[in-house]
């Protein structure tokens, strides 16, 4: 079982047959770690750094009855800002208009408002970001980052915090 962060409750939204939920306990770790792990953005990632990056962060699922079909989590000090990451709907369920209601539950969610603000990364969802208002960097000479691209290929005893 994953523990909710103190202060965090569970929030619900339904449309049709549809839900999604922050509730950590329905997420489906392999729907998640599966999809996660073939994409551009972090592919190969071990199931256990998958699992600690949903612990760490408020998370999303959306469900089509008990079958995880999307999930995106937020990674936030729930004061100043926001990284949105790990953004997906799956295959089989893409262009119904899921994804951008996914990003409406998101930025609607009462611990992150009022957020001075909000970062992404992506390669080809740029689209349905800008109509939730997010542009490109405005000073992109102010941002750094320190990025590990070979990471995921590091043996998993290499990723793991010891206990």
């Amino acid at each position: 079982m994953l523990e909710e962060k103190p202060g965090l409750d569970v929030r619900e939204y339904r449309k049709g047959k549809f839900l999604i939920s922050t509730d950590r306990d329905k997420l489906d770790i392999e729907t998640i770690y599966s999809f996660l792990s073939e994409s551009y953005w972090a592919k190969g990632i071990p199931r256990e750094i998958v699992a600690r990056s949903i612990q760490n962060s408020l998370c999303f699922g959306m469900f089509s009855g008990v079958e995880q079909v999307g999930f995106a989590r937020v990674i936030s000090d729930y004061a100043t800002y926001a990284y949105l990451a790990d953004v997906f709907v799956i295959e089989p369920y893409r262009g119904r208009g899921l994804a951008k209601w996914l990003m409406e539950c998101i930025v609607v969610h009462p611990h992150l408002q009022g957020l001075r603000r909000w970062t992404l990364a992506t390669r080809d969802a740029h689209e349905l970001y800008t109509k939730f208002g997010f542009k490109p960097l405005a000073r992109p000479d102010l941002f750094m980052e320190l990025h590990n691209a070979e990471i995921y290929k590091a043996p998993t005893k290499d990723l793991i915090y010891p206990d």
